[in-house]
C-alpha cells in the first residue's frame, strides 16, 4: 500500500505468525488488512506517503521471528522516513511439543525483549499487539498464553513501547471462536479478523500512527 506525495514517509512492517499473516481469511486480508485499509482512509487527506509490509509466517515463534526480523526489515526501511514495527508473537510459543511449550516463557519474553531493543536501534519505532488465543489448544494453552500476554505487557510497560492486549478479549468472543472451531481449530474467518483488527485500532494504534517518528534511534544509514 503505497502514496507517493510530499510530507512525512510512513513506513510500516508487520511482523509475527500466522495470526499476523491472515491465514484462514477467506477475503485474504486479516487483521493486518484490515487496520491498513482502516488507517489508509484516514491518513489518505493528508500529506503522508505510507507503506504496509506484512511478514507474518505460519508456525514462527518468537525466536523464529527475532532470527529473521532484521534482515527482512532492513531491506524495507528507509533512512529519514517514518520506519515502525509492529510485532506480535506468543500464541506459537506457548503450543506443547513433547510435553512442553515450543519456546519456553522466560525465552519468549527474552526474545521480546530484544526484538523491541533491536527495532529501537535500527530506527524502528516498536508497538506490540498481544497474542491471540488458540481455541482449538483447550484452556492449558490459554493459561499459559495469558500469562505469557501479562509478561510481554510488562516488558513493554518498562521500555514505554506501547502494548495492545487482545488475548483475553478474543478468548471470551463468540464469533472469534466459531470461526477458529469451523475451520482449523485456530485461525479465524472475516469476522474474527475484524474483530481482532478493531481491537488493535481502539487499542492505540490509530494514535500511535499520528506521532512522527521520523529517523528515530541511529540503526538506519
Amino acid at each position: 500500500m503505497t502514496k507517493d506525495s510530499g510530507g512525512r514517509d510512513l513506513r510500516i512492517t508487520f511482523v509475527g505468525d500466522s495470526f499476523t499473516q491472515g491465514i484462514g481469511d477467506p477475503e485474504f486480508r486479516g487483521w493486518v488488512g484490515r487496520v491498513a485499509a482502516d488507517c489508509w482512509a484516514e491518513l489518505a487527506a493528508g500529506p503522508d506517503r505510507v507503506t504496509v509490509f506484512n511478514l507474518g509466517v505460519r508456525r514462527n515463534t518468537s525466536a523464529d521471528v527475532l532470527a529473521r526480523c532484521w534482515g527482512e526489515t532492513a531491506v524495507r526501511a528507509l533512512p529519514g522516513a517514518d520506519n515502525r514495527l509492529v510485532l506480535s508473537v506468543g500464541s506459537n510459543d506457548a503450543v506443547e511439543e513433547g510435553g512442553r511449550p515450543r519456546v519456553a516463557p522466560e525465552a519468549c519474553l527474552a526474545n521480546v525483549a530484544a526484538l523491541l531493543d533491536g527495532a529501537r536501534e535500527r530506527g524502528l519505532a516498536p508497538l506490540v499487539v498481544g497474542p491471540p488465543p488458540v481455541v482449538g489448544a483447550g484452556a492449558e494453552h490459554l493459561e499459559r498464553l495469558l500469562a505469557l500476554a501479562d509478561g510481554i505487557a510488562g516488558i513493554c510497560a518498562g521500555r514505554g513501547v506501547p502494548f495492545v492486549g487482545v488475548t483475553r478479549e478474543l478468548a471470551a468472543d463468540r464469533e472469534w471462536a466459531a470461526e477458529a472451531l469451523a475451520g482449523d481449530g485456530a485461525h479465524p474467518g472475516a469476522a474474527g479478523y475484524r474483530r481482532l483488527a478493531d481491537l488493535v485500532l481502539r487499542g492505540g494504534l490509530r494514535a500511535w500512527l499520528t506521532e512522527d517518528h521520523s529517523a528515530v534511534g541511529t540503526g538506519l544509514t
